[in-house]
Protein backbone atom coordinates (compact mmCIF):
# COMPACT_ATOMS: atom_id res chain seq x y z
CA UNK A 1 0.00 0.00 0.00
CA UNK A 2 2.80 2.24 0.71
CA UNK A 3 4.80 1.70 -2.39
CA UNK A 4 1.86 3.23 -4.32
CA UNK A 5 1.73 6.00 -2.65
CA UNK A 6 4.36 8.27 -4.20
CA UNK A 7 3.36 6.86 -7.80
CA UNK A 8 -0.21 8.22 -6.85
CA UNK A 9 1.67 11.65 -6.00
CA UNK A 10 3.39 11.99 -9.05
CA UNK A 11 0.52 11.43 -10.86
CA UNK A 12 -1.71 13.91 -8.95
CA UNK A 13 0.97 16.41 -9.23
CA UNK A 14 1.27 15.98 -13.26
CA UNK A 15 -2.50 16.08 -13.47
CA UNK A 16 -2.58 19.44 -11.62
CA UNK A 17 0.16 20.18 -13.92
CA UNK A 18 -1.13 19.67 -17.45
CA UNK A 19 -5.03 20.46 -15.73
CA UNK A 20 -3.97 24.18 -16.13
CA UNK A 21 -4.53 23.93 -20.09
CA UNK A 22 -7.41 21.90 -19.42
CA UNK A 23 -9.26 23.78 -16.99
CA UNK A 24 -8.58 27.11 -18.22
CA UNK A 25 -10.22 28.80 -21.21
CA UNK A 26 -7.17 28.57 -23.96
CA UNK A 27 -8.72 31.18 -26.61
CA UNK A 28 -8.67 34.28 -23.78
CA UNK A 29 -5.02 33.05 -22.71
CA UNK A 30 -4.26 32.79 -26.51
CA UNK A 31 -5.81 36.44 -26.49
CA UNK A 32 -4.10 37.91 -23.68
CA UNK A 33 -0.57 36.76 -24.79
CA UNK A 34 -1.07 38.36 -28.04
CA UNK A 35 -1.79 41.28 -26.02
CA UNK A 36 1.34 41.01 -24.15
CA UNK A 37 3.22 40.06 -27.59
CA UNK A 38 1.83 43.18 -29.35
CA UNK A 39 3.03 45.41 -26.64
CA UNK A 40 6.36 44.08 -26.23
CA UNK A 41 7.52 43.90 -29.51
CA UNK A 42 4.91 46.55 -31.58
CA UNK A 43 4.10 49.21 -29.11
CA UNK A 44 7.14 49.74 -26.48
CA UNK A 45 9.95 51.56 -28.87
CA UNK A 46 12.78 49.15 -26.99
CA UNK A 47 12.56 46.02 -25.21
CA UNK A 48 13.45 45.68 -21.42
CA UNK A 49 14.09 42.99 -18.67
CA UNK A 50 10.42 43.29 -17.02
CA UNK A 51 8.85 43.02 -20.66
CA UNK A 52 11.02 40.24 -21.70
CA UNK A 53 11.03 37.93 -18.52
CA UNK A 54 6.82 38.50 -18.46
CA UNK A 55 7.42 37.56 -22.57
CA UNK A 56 9.21 34.62 -21.83
CA UNK A 57 7.13 33.23 -19.14
CA UNK A 58 3.86 34.14 -21.59
CA UNK A 59 5.53 31.94 -24.37
CA UNK A 60 5.95 28.94 -21.96
CA UNK A 61 2.98 29.01 -20.74
CA UNK A 62 1.62 29.34 -24.27
CA UNK A 63 3.70 26.41 -25.40
CA UNK A 64 2.61 24.24 -22.65
CA UNK A 65 -1.33 25.03 -22.97
CA UNK A 66 -0.76 24.09 -26.77
CA UNK A 67 0.27 20.49 -26.06
CA UNK A 68 -3.19 19.91 -24.49
CA UNK A 69 -5.59 18.23 -26.96
CA UNK A 70 -8.41 20.78 -26.37
CA UNK A 71 -6.69 23.35 -28.39
CA UNK A 72 -8.06 23.38 -31.97
CA UNK A 73 -5.63 23.07 -34.67
CA UNK A 74 -6.25 26.51 -36.55
CA UNK A 75 -4.55 29.09 -38.72
CA UNK A 76 -3.82 31.44 -35.86
CA UNK A 77 -2.96 28.62 -33.64
CA UNK A 78 -0.24 27.78 -35.60
CA UNK A 79 1.02 31.33 -35.87
CA UNK A 80 0.52 31.66 -32.05
CA UNK A 81 2.90 28.38 -31.37
CA UNK A 82 5.62 29.61 -33.61
CA UNK A 83 5.46 33.18 -32.22
CA UNK A 84 6.09 31.03 -28.49
CA UNK A 85 8.72 29.05 -29.97
CA UNK A 86 10.62 32.34 -31.14
CA UNK A 87 11.17 33.53 -27.67
CA UNK A 88 13.66 30.07 -27.57
CA UNK A 89 16.22 32.22 -29.11
CA UNK A 90 16.26 34.45 -26.33
CA UNK A 91 16.48 32.10 -24.06
CA UNK A 92 19.62 30.87 -25.56
CA UNK A 93 21.12 34.23 -25.83
CA UNK A 94 20.18 35.04 -22.24
CA UNK A 95 21.74 31.60 -21.10
CA UNK A 96 24.82 32.35 -23.41
CA UNK A 97 25.65 35.02 -21.89
CA UNK A 98 25.25 34.40 -18.23
CA UNK A 99 27.42 31.63 -19.46
CA UNK A 100 30.50 33.48 -20.99
CA UNK A 101 30.22 36.37 -18.33
CA UNK A 102 30.33 33.30 -15.29
CA UNK A 103 33.17 31.44 -16.66
CA UNK A 104 35.20 34.68 -18.44
CA UNK A 105 35.00 32.70 -21.46
CA UNK A 106 38.02 34.48 -23.44
CA UNK A 107 35.83 34.18 -27.18
CA UNK A 108 33.23 36.73 -25.38
CA UNK A 109 35.92 40.22 -26.34
CA UNK A 110 35.78 39.38 -29.79
CA UNK A 111 32.90 41.46 -31.73
CA UNK A 112 31.88 38.09 -33.42
CA UNK A 113 30.23 36.53 -30.46
CA UNK A 114 29.19 39.59 -29.83
CA UNK A 115 27.20 39.91 -32.71
CA UNK A 116 25.90 36.64 -32.79
CA UNK A 117 23.97 37.00 -29.54
CA UNK A 118 22.61 39.89 -30.45
CA UNK A 119 21.43 38.29 -34.04
CA UNK A 120 19.46 36.18 -31.53
CA UNK A 121 17.80 38.63 -30.44
CA UNK A 122 17.70 40.30 -33.68
CA UNK A 123 15.44 37.43 -35.13
CA UNK A 124 13.15 36.75 -32.41
CA UNK A 125 12.24 40.28 -32.45
CA UNK A 126 11.64 40.43 -36.64
CA UNK A 127 9.97 36.88 -36.11
CA UNK A 128 7.93 38.08 -34.03
CA UNK A 129 6.81 41.09 -35.33
CA UNK A 130 6.04 39.13 -38.58
CA UNK A 131 4.19 36.76 -37.25
CA UNK A 132 1.93 39.21 -34.96
CA UNK A 133 1.08 41.02 -38.43
CA UNK A 134 0.07 37.81 -39.56
CA UNK A 135 -2.20 37.20 -37.15
CA UNK A 136 -3.58 40.71 -37.25
CA UNK A 137 -4.06 40.28 -41.08
CA UNK A 138 -6.39 36.83 -40.63
CA UNK A 139 -8.10 39.27 -37.81
CA UNK A 140 -8.34 41.05 -40.44
CA UNK A 141 -9.85 38.59 -43.05
CA UNK A 142 -12.27 36.57 -40.10
CA UNK A 143 -14.04 39.73 -39.46
CA UNK A 144 -14.68 41.53 -42.80
CA UNK A 145 -14.15 38.32 -45.26
CA UNK A 146 -14.94 35.24 -42.83
CA UNK A 147 -16.72 33.43 -45.79
CA UNK A 148 -14.11 34.07 -48.67
CA UNK A 149 -10.72 34.19 -46.62
CA UNK A 150 -11.71 30.60 -45.65
CA UNK A 151 -9.33 28.57 -48.07
CA UNK A 152 -6.83 31.21 -47.29
CA UNK A 153 -7.33 30.74 -43.66
CA UNK A 154 -5.30 27.10 -43.32
CA UNK A 155 -3.01 24.67 -41.31
CA UNK A 156 -0.79 24.48 -44.35
CA UNK A 157 -0.98 28.20 -45.08
CA UNK A 158 -0.24 29.14 -41.84
CA UNK A 159 2.49 26.81 -41.68
CA UNK A 160 4.22 27.65 -44.97
CA UNK A 161 3.98 31.56 -44.19
CA UNK A 162 5.61 30.55 -40.70
CA UNK A 163 8.27 28.91 -42.56
CA UNK A 164 9.16 31.78 -44.82
CA UNK A 165 9.05 34.30 -42.07
CA UNK A 166 12.31 31.89 -40.33
CA UNK A 167 14.10 31.60 -43.61
CA UNK A 168 13.91 35.54 -44.20
CA UNK A 169 14.72 36.52 -40.70
CA UNK A 170 17.54 33.86 -40.69
CA UNK A 171 18.98 34.85 -43.87
CA UNK A 172 19.03 38.67 -42.62
CA UNK A 173 20.62 37.61 -39.59
CA UNK A 174 22.71 35.32 -41.63
CA UNK A 175 24.26 38.43 -44.03
CA UNK A 176 24.79 40.91 -40.48
CA UNK A 177 26.93 37.69 -39.18
CA UNK A 178 28.66 37.40 -42.83
CA UNK A 179 29.49 41.13 -42.45
CA UNK A 180 30.92 41.04 -38.58
CA UNK A 181 33.15 38.12 -39.95
CA UNK A 182 34.36 39.95 -43.34
CA UNK A 183 35.49 43.45 -41.29
CA UNK A 184 37.04 41.04 -38.78
CA UNK A 185 38.55 39.22 -41.69
CA UNK A 186 39.22 42.33 -43.66
CA UNK A 187 41.68 43.92 -41.00
CA UNK A 188 44.28 40.84 -41.16
CA UNK A 189 44.19 40.73 -45.12
CA UNK A 190 43.55 44.65 -45.62
CA UNK A 191 45.84 43.89 -49.08
CA UNK A 192 43.47 41.48 -51.28
CA UNK A 193 40.95 42.87 -53.47
CA UNK A 194 38.33 40.21 -53.60
CA UNK A 195 38.01 40.59 -49.77
CA UNK A 196 37.84 44.05 -49.88
CA UNK A 197 35.23 43.81 -52.96
CA UNK A 198 33.63 41.41 -51.03
CA UNK A 199 33.63 43.51 -47.62
CA UNK A 200 32.10 46.83 -49.23
CA UNK A 201 29.41 44.79 -50.80
CA UNK A 202 28.11 42.97 -47.23
CA UNK A 203 28.67 46.14 -45.29
CA UNK A 204 26.65 48.20 -48.19
CA UNK A 205 23.74 44.94 -48.27
CA UNK A 206 23.69 44.98 -44.41
CA UNK A 207 23.35 48.61 -43.91
CA UNK A 208 20.46 48.84 -46.60
CA UNK A 209 18.72 45.47 -44.87
CA UNK A 210 19.22 47.74 -41.50
CA UNK A 211 17.77 50.84 -43.30
CA UNK A 212 14.73 48.46 -44.93
CA UNK A 213 14.31 46.94 -41.32
CA UNK A 214 13.61 49.85 -39.53
CA UNK A 215 10.92 51.27 -42.10
CA UNK A 216 9.34 48.26 -42.27
CA UNK A 217 9.07 47.79 -38.52
CA UNK A 218 7.22 51.21 -38.53
CA UNK A 219 4.70 50.20 -41.57
CA UNK A 220 4.00 47.46 -39.54
CA UNK A 221 3.32 49.46 -36.34
CA UNK A 222 1.00 51.50 -38.51
CA UNK A 223 -0.80 48.40 -40.35
CA UNK A 224 -1.26 47.16 -37.23
CA UNK A 225 -2.66 49.72 -35.73
CA UNK A 226 -5.21 50.03 -38.58
CA UNK A 227 -6.37 47.25 -38.77
CA UNK A 228 -7.20 46.63 -34.82
CA UNK A 229 -8.83 49.98 -35.48
CA UNK A 230 -11.33 48.93 -38.31
CA UNK A 231 -11.96 45.53 -36.25
CA UNK A 232 -12.66 47.66 -33.29
CA UNK A 233 -14.75 49.91 -34.30
CA UNK A 234 -16.32 46.97 -36.75
CA UNK A 235 -17.21 45.04 -34.01
CA UNK A 236 -18.23 48.05 -31.70
CA UNK A 237 -20.76 49.35 -34.59
CA UNK A 238 -22.39 45.20 -34.67
CA UNK A 239 -22.65 45.32 -30.50
CA UNK A 240 -24.48 48.85 -31.04
CA UNK A 241 -27.06 47.24 -33.46
CA UNK A 242 -27.65 44.36 -31.74
CA UNK A 243 -28.88 46.52 -29.06
CA UNK A 244 -31.23 48.40 -30.76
Amino acid sequence: MQKTIPGCFFQKMYASLTGISMERDHMKDLRRYLVLKYIQYLVLSSSNAISTFLGLLGSLYTIIILQSAKVSSKSTVVLISSLAKADILVSVSIVSEMVVRTFEVSISSTAFTSALLQNLLTANAHVSCLLLSCVAVEAYLITFFPTDSRHLRTVKNARLTSRIIWILVTAECALFQTDVLLKASSTSAPTRSACVLLFHFSSTAAALLRSLSYFLGILLRIANVYIYYKIFFSMSNRSTLKTK
